[in-house]
């Protein structure tokens, strides 16, 4: 009887293992079939190979490069969508800017990649660190009279998340129809506590639900956005969340630099429709807002608004900053905390820098994130030989996502890494007018706040430094 039990149980481990390594190599074909970069394919192929049980888990949870069960939603709900985007085309179109009147920063191709073209007649304020912005949030917010959208991927349940609770809690008082979605990933630690008074209240609630459709494993996806829209009149978009650190006030993190943008015009209903999208996969429905741009707006910026994800049929994002590299013909600054480009638009840059544009990048001193601050490193060698110059911004923690590409000036919620170009769903916005002046000042300001590198910087550091940097770059594609 033990015998025979001892056999039965040597047979079901092997056929355990084989069916652990039958499922590695179909999920290793199915990781050489998905669209990614060659090196998250080979890294996904080898591993899954050779330590399949191990892999296995990791490759499901974030092994997807496209979403498609955002994909199928969308198709599901096309009717109501497709309704949505025709108002807010004809809405825009007194005012678009097309293809045979755009520049060079906002030309044809941009129009292509967006759900809507670019537009004259837009005011565009640039917010300066968290204290301006949020008082600009919180005033707009006080000014609603319809509705307030409200889309942030992380919401602290602390000194800034209760004050921006309260003047939301403030607006459904007034009769202001309150919409609150936030990413569960990014809002991990936020209790039911913090949530309870605005459902309560009558506020519209929702997380982003990644894993809902499809595969359940999908934790790898992130909603990026941080938008707030006031009766689709005003808009706020930039790289600020939700949080006491952003305001410089976390003992740990300390001081804190980060740039947001207030819209008024056409363009917020941009802003405005992606809202829409998301909400529409998070809860299944679409509420009643406003889509005819307020009258008389009379801004002088052009403005196209960029949202980017992993359901796109392009790589929207990546291709969005491709074309202000390719395109930059006297200066190229670029801010991101996190800086890790892909092989293509290392190659931009590089050429940039060959043909005599001032290809800057900026990147922070500290950094919350030892994986991509290491990568970083391993790019001096490409790209600082070539005249890209490369700064270290040591006053504060970086965390603004900027780019300044001749006259067109970008801010968002993109970084430039694989994940903002590839995973997360991300929303940036391209002005041309004044507003691009206010852009060229702040960074001005920024790069005196900073200290030059150099490849020698890299190449003094110790060889097991050198070696971690390295492998921090090729894990880049997979993560």
């Amino acid at each position: 009887m033990t015998e025979a039990m001892s056999l039965d149980w040597t047979l079901v481990v092997a056929l355990a293992v084989l069916a652990v390594e039958v499922a590695g190599v179909v999920l290793a074909a199915d990781a050489v079939m998905r669209n990614r970069t060659p090196q998250g394919t080979i890294a996904w192929a080898i591993a899954l190979l050779l330590m399949p049980a191990i892999s296995i888990p990791f490759y499901l949870t974030f092994g997807s490069r496209r979403f498609d069960g955002y994909v199928r939603a969308i198709r599901r709900g096309q009717a109501e969508l497709h309704a949505l985007w025709k108002r807010a085309r004809e809405a825009v179109e007194p005012f678009a800017v097309h293809e045979s009147q755009a520049s060079d920063g906002l030309g044809p191709a941009l129009e292509h990649l967006s759900t809507l073209p670019a537009t004259t007649g837009n005011a565009a304020e640039l917010l300066v660190d968290g204290e301006a912005t949020f008082e600009a949030i919180l005033a707009g917010i006080g000014r609603a009279r319809t509705y307030v959208l409200s889309q942030f991927y992380i919401v602290r349940d602390d000194g800034l998340g209760r004050r921006y609770r309260q003047a939301l809690l403030d607006a459904q008082s007034r009769g202001v129809q309150v919409f609150f979605l936030y990413d569960e990933i990014g809002c991990a630690g936020l209790a039911d506590a913090y949530l309870v008074p605005l459902q309560e209240a009558g506020c519209h609630v929702s997380g982003f639900k990644t894993t809902k459709g499809g595969n359940r494993f999908q934790i790898n996806f992130r909603n990026h956005r941080k938008v707030v829209v006031v009766d689709g009149r005003e808009a706020f978009v930039g790289g600020i969340n939700v949080g006491d650190e952003y305001l410089g006030l976390d003992a740990e993190v300390g001081a804190w630099r980060d740039t947001h943008l207030r819209l008024e015009g056409p363009s917020v209903l941009g802003v405005q429709l992606a809202w829409c999208e998301d909400w529409k996969w998070a809860t299944g429905t679409v509420p009643e807002l406003h889509w005819e741009p307020a009258v008389p707006v009379h801004g002088p910026n052009r403005v196209i608004v960029m949202p980017s994800s992993p359901a796109d049929p392009f790589e929207t994002c990546t291709l969005m900053f491709l074309h202000m590299v390719c395109s930059a013909r006297r200066r190229l600054w670029i801010a991101s905390p996190y800086f890790v480009p892909d092989e293509g638009i290392t190659a931009a840059l590089q050429l940039a820098a060959k043909r005599g544009v001032d290809v800057r990048v900026m990147i922070p001193e500290r950094t919350d994130n030892w994986l991509v601050k290491l990568s970083a490193y391993s790019f001096y060698p490409d790209i600082i030989p070539a005249g890209v110059k490369v700064y270290r911004y040591h006053s504060a923690f970086l965390h603004h996502k900027v780019v300044l590409s001749d006259d067109t000036a970008a801010v968002g919620t993109a970084n430039f890494d694989n994940r903002s170009f590839r995973i997360n769903f991300e929303i940036t916005v391209l002005a041309e007018g004044p507003v691009h002046q206010d852009v060229a000042a702040m960074m001005a300001r920024d790069f005196e706040r900073c200290h030059g590198t150099s490849v020698a910087e890299f190449d003094r550091r110790p060889w097991w430094f050198r070696v971690a940097a390295r492998v921090a770059r090729l894990m880049a594609p997979i993560q």
